[in-house]
């Protein structure tokens, strides 16, 4: 199958490369600064409002987004880590936090993922523990669409691998899926019960379509790739005017109630999870939406600013509506009234727009799994090579020859 090219050039292990592309390079730059050395992690969040300690530690989600940067760098092949960090370590420590410090169920289906392509089997405590959790059937009456996602796309990844010890789960996950997770409009929804039911957010659409990809993928299940494709085919016409992926969807509905935030990382890596898989089968329009997101994020949105902090290899965190930094409520009532009156939400002016002064050292982790394998891409040239990237790895040149002088 065509999508089995995408998992070699992701998954393949121990790959020595001569170069990385311009992105890759300058997300490192970004990790370089997000890794907390004493921690042995990477940062929850760097705050990018010119406080003198920007990074911020949040233990449970140090842990996930440790174990998201480990996929990248390990998608990325030994030279793009070894002798900066201990990865194989690294993986281990950040696993067992996932337990101790009670991190996001996602979490654990991280940990499969970054392990598999890491080529590192877990310690027996924590393999024991992850088996347990994900094999008892009580808790996936409690998944979320993100839990779901990346649990199943951790065991696809086991097995792609060579690790069969999680197909069994993986099939049954698979139908329950399929039983639970699909609206009558093609789009995902984010639970399988309650309120969550009725509605989307795009993570919902990245990680499930994500899912069903890498699982048809691996256990070769045609009728897992026709669902993800059909969900590809309802989400493509709602991205937004300049590349925007809105934010929240009433499912059934296929309906956009709120456009904001809108996540860099959603723009120039995790649509790309999925619409590099949809590309290679073929799905209209796939890769001039993964191109034109990108976009957004260098300068092609509403506001016409450059998402990048070009001294810190980072980019601002999102754009979304003044006076809803700190707040949800103005949010949560504008989701409610445009549900139930079937009206689809629309763009705001730019300066009725603020901007999210952070970045997360996942967003940046992201960048490196996504486009792994795609240093000779000419489809992906135009972004992965894009001058802005060149521009801010010239000027670091330059300051350090300066400097050195």
């Amino acid at each position: 199958m065509r999508s089995k090219k995408i998992l070699n050039e992701l998954h393949e292990k121990n790959r020595d490369r001569a170069s990385l592309t311009p992105a890759a390079l300058y997300a490192k730059k970004g990790l370089s600064h997000c890794y907390m050395a004493e921690r042995q992690c990477w940062s929850y969040i760097y705050h990018l409002d010119g406080r003198d300690r920007p990074n911020e530690s949040f233990p449970p989600q140090d842990a996930f987004y440790s174990l998201n940067v480990i996929l990248g760098f390990a998608a990325l092949g030994r030279s793009a880590w070894e002798g900066e960090y201990d990865l194989p370590a690294l993986l281990q420590i950040n696993a067992r936090r996932v337990f101790e410090d009670k991190a996001p169920i996602y979490a654990i289906g991280m940990a499969l993922w970054a392990s598999a392509v890491l080529g590192s089997p877990f310690e027996p405590d924590t393999a024991a523990k992850i088996r347990a959790f994900v094999t008892d059937r009580a808790h996936w009456k409690k998944f979320r669409a993100q839990d779901l996602g990346m649990i199943l796309t951790g065991m696809a990844a086991m097995k792609k691998a060579g690790n069969n010890e999680y197909a069994q789960e993986a099939h049954a996950l698979f139908t329950f899926l399929k039983e639970g997770y699909i609206s009558g409009s093609g789009l995902f929804r984010d639970a399988a019960t309650g309120p969550r039911k009725y509605f989307a957010s795009f993570a919902t659409q990245t990680y499930l379509i994500t899912a069903c990809y890498h699982y048809g993928t691996a256990f070769e299940s045609d009728e897992a790739l026709t669902i993800a494709d059909d969900a590809v085919r309802a989400l493509l016409p709602l991205q937004g005017e300049n590349g925007e992926w809105p934010w929240f969807y009433r499912a059934c509905k296929r309906l956009v109630v709120d456009y904001y935030e809108l996540y860099t990382v959603h723009q120039n890596a995790m649509a790309a999870l999925f619409l590099r898989f949809a590309k290679e089968r073929g799905v209209p329009g796939a890769h001039e939406a993964l191109i034109k997101g990108f976009g957004w994020s260098l300068g092609g949105n509403r506001l016409g600013k450059n998402m990048m902090v070009p001294e810190l290899g980072m980019f601002y965190r999102s754009v979304l509506r003044k006076g809803e930094l700190k707040s949800k409520i103005k949010r949560l009532m504008r989701v409610l009234w445009l549900s139930f009156s079937g009206r689809a939400d629309s763009l705001a002016l730019p300066d009725h727009l603020d901007v999210r002064l952070e970045c997360r050292s996942y967003e940046l982790g992201w960048i490196l799994y996504v486009f792994a394998g795609c240093e000779e891409d000419d489809d992906l040239a135009g972004i992965l090579y894009h001058p802005a990237f060149t521009a801010a790895l010239r000027d670091e040149r330059s300051s350090l020859n300066s400097s050195a002088a």
